[in-house]
């Protein structure tokens, strides 16, 4: 799977600058603000934020095009690293949602006591977090990278491009930082649901950078958009432009400019000429709380006040320029509250042959490097270099050192860190023991009711059966990717031939869906019930590890939890274990403009590194997971991307290494 710049743009887009303000064809003037000039990543400063002025405008304008519509709505704002501004529940509206179901039992599918608050703020940071300055994408985006076909409804179809994404920032993540009290402060921030496809999660622009993003939920359902051949009339979305107007995303940056296989993406099914209400005039927030509805406070994210955000980049948001590892390389680096750097290079915790300091931090700047050379492929303007975060972590799954290039989207730093901790514990001899120890999932029939439960061990004995190992994920004779993962995580092998087996680690057709997958859900699933209940005040929160939650007819305690998949699993590519000869020592992964791009940054990132400084490199080929051939079809271990770099016309860069 491969992202492609699109080649075609509506010729009024010639009249704008590269990163200025816009909004949907059809705005009213004033929509926008003024464009600057030559934007292209480097736009964001100290004032790209969101004022509690500029989110009192976003609340009252989704008000008041709800009370147009005859609706009650949830309404959520966000800062760009997930800090929640402000959470404004209308009178009469649902208190809780139900998971939308689509055909299927277990996992989330129907879960029915979601509270509201949950689903629109899991909304905003979703639009949050997948938006740059080089390309804005929205739930329904999210809706249309996820499903088991690219594009959803589209039969022999291989699945979304960013299938799995939806379980990261997950609010068991042990990366994600908590609620700071009432006022914004270093991210990134966990989500309650992890990151949403529902329709109705639009980011927030200003000058051209990403601020923020709201989230709407109206109509009671938190779901997906199954077809995307037709155009949808959603509440949620409507609702969720309205409160956008005069922060809308840039014309040239919209999802719609942006495709993957040659297929265009979505941001929006609606336009501003769509609106009941009058954006551009809306009431006084004044005048609407405590009258049309209420400020809240939702436990574990938000007062009830309205705050201002962060600016993306500065100590205050968690993510700013580094100073002391990447010279010359424009990286950024997590700090905490006190702008303290969270992931400075360190040596492994795993003992002899133990990743050094160096080895990270060679490793971290040869892929930096790669990433600035390599052709984006979701990022406009077109020839754009790949901005990505990149993460290693040793074969305890300790974190060894994040660092990213400017203007990555956010939600590619939990990701980074998903696939390196999955590639290093599949690829060990401890993740049979692991996946066997840890409780059964408990699915529930609606509310906190007993469905049934599924054992984890499932997982190990179908793969073993599937590819004929019958000590795999025990002896560490298999080097495993995270596309490799992804291989036989699909409810269909080989993906997107319809009627063909499931792989071992998803559910079969007909019981796969969005919302219930296989051992990626499993796995946090019990962890994702206890924060809902946490949420509607039932439970304590959840601990900062998804793995070994018991569930809800247990009391979620914990039991056999382990820390190389604390923020969870992911399933897509960019995943790749660390060898030092024979022995595994780690992982590299990355995330952030293109999953072929995210392979090729992670695999020559160590072929580089083991160049530069030797003792360390990518695993030994005859160990590679696409040595294996189940069900008569190869596995693969990374795909690069055609073209790949920006300063050369090499091809093949990933061959023989």
């Amino acid at each position: 799977m491969r992202f492609d710049g699109a080649l075609t743009a509506l010729a009024f887009a010639l009249l704008v600058s590269a990163c200025g303000g816009g909004s949907t064809a059809g705005s009213p003037p004033g929509a926008v603000d003024p464009p600057p000039a030559g934007c292209d990543g480097s736009c964001v400063g100290p004032a790209s934020l969101l004022s509690v002025a500029d989110v009192e405008g976003v609340l009252a304008r989704a008000v008041a095009e709800a009370q147009a519509r005859g609706a009650a709505a949830t309404i959520a704002v966000t800062d760009r690293v997930g800090n929640v501004l402000a959470v404004f529940r209308m009178n009469a509206a649902a208190t809780t949602v139900t998971v939308q179901s689509n055909g299927a039992s277990g996992g989330f599918e129907g879960v029915s006591i979601v509270p509201d608050t949950m689903a629109a703020i899991a909304k905003a940071v979703t639009a949050s977090y997948l938006s740059t300055e080089g390309h804005a994408f929205g739930t329904r985006t999210a809706s249309q990278i996820v499903q088991e076909h690219f594009n959803p409804g589209e039969a022999l179809a291989p699945a979304g491009p960013l299938f799995g994404v939806q379980f990261s920032q997950l609010p068991c993540s042990d990366l994600s930082a908590h609620f700071g009290g009432g006022v914004a402060d270093a991210g990134p921030k966990r989500s309650p649901l992890g990151l949403a496809a529902d329709p109705g999660g639009l980011p927030l622009y200003r000058g051209g950078t990403p601020v923020g993003g709201i989230g709407v939920i109206a109509d009671g359902v938190y779901g997906l958009d199954a077809n995307v051949q037709d155009v949808d009339t959603d509440l949620d979305e409507l609702i969720a432009l309205a409160g956008s107007f005069g922060l809308a995303a840039p014309d040239d940056r919209r999802a719609e400019r942006i495709a993957a296989d040659g297929k265009l993406l979505r941001l929006s099914d609606a336009g501003f000429s769509d609106l009941q209400a009058n954006a551009a005039a809306p009431p006084a927030f004044a005048t609407l709380n405590g009258v049309a509805g209420n400020l809240l406070a939702v436990p574990g994210y938000a007062a009830a006040v309205v705050i201002a955000g962060t600016a993306f980049g500065q100590p205050a948001s968690g993510i700013r320029a580094d100073a002391l590892d990447y010279a010359g390389l424009d990286a950024f680096v997590l700090v905490d509250a006190a702008n303290v750097e969270r992931f400075r290079p360190a040596a492994g915790t795993d003992g002899i042959g133990a990743l050094t300091a160096l080895e990270v931090q060679t490793l971290i700047a040869e892929a930096l490097g790669i990433a600035r050379r390599a052709r984006a492929q979701i990022r406009r303007p077109l020839g754009s270099a790949a901005r990505v975060t990149i993460s290693v972590v040793d074969t305890n799954g300790a974190v060894l050192g994040i660092a990213r290039g400017r203007d990555g989207p956010v939600f590619g730093i939990d990701v980074s860190l998903q696939k390196a901790r999955s590639a290093v514990f599949l690829s060990s001899t401890a993740a049979a023991a692991a996946l066997t120890g840890v409780p059964d999932a408990v699915y529930l029939d609606g509310g906190l009711v007993l469905l049934r439960s599924e054992p984890l061990a499932q997982y190990v004995t179908d793969l073993r059966a599937f590819t004929g190992l019958p000590t795999a994920l025990a002896d560490g004779a298999i080097a495993w990717s995270t596309r490799a993962v992804g291989n036989l995580a699909r409810p269909f092998y080989p993906d997107g031939v319809d009627f063909a087996p499931h792989g071992p680690l998803s559910k079969p057709a007909g019981e796969w869906t969005p919302f219930s997958t296989g051992l990626q859900l499993d796995l946090a699933h019990n962890a994702l019930i206890q924060h809902v209940a946490f949420v509607a005040g039932l439970a304590p929160d959840v601990p900062a590890n998804c793995t070994g939650v018991q569930g809800f007819n247990l009391g979620f305690g914990t039991s056999g939890a382990f820390p190389q998949l604390a923020n969870g699993l992911q399933i897509f590519p960019g995943g790749v274990p660390i060898y030092r000869g024979n022995q595994l020592v780690g992982a590299i992964g990355v995330s952030g403009d293109g999953v072929d791009q995210d392979d090729m940054i992670a695999f020559l990132g160590v072929h580089q590194a083991a160049a530069a400084i030797g003792g360390i490199g990518n695993a030994p080929q005859v160990a590679r997971a696409d040595t294996l051939v189940p069900a008569g079809t190869r596995l693969r271990y990374v795909n690069c991307p055609q073209a790949p770099f920006l300063d050369s016309s090499t091809e093949g860069v990933c061959a023989g290494k």
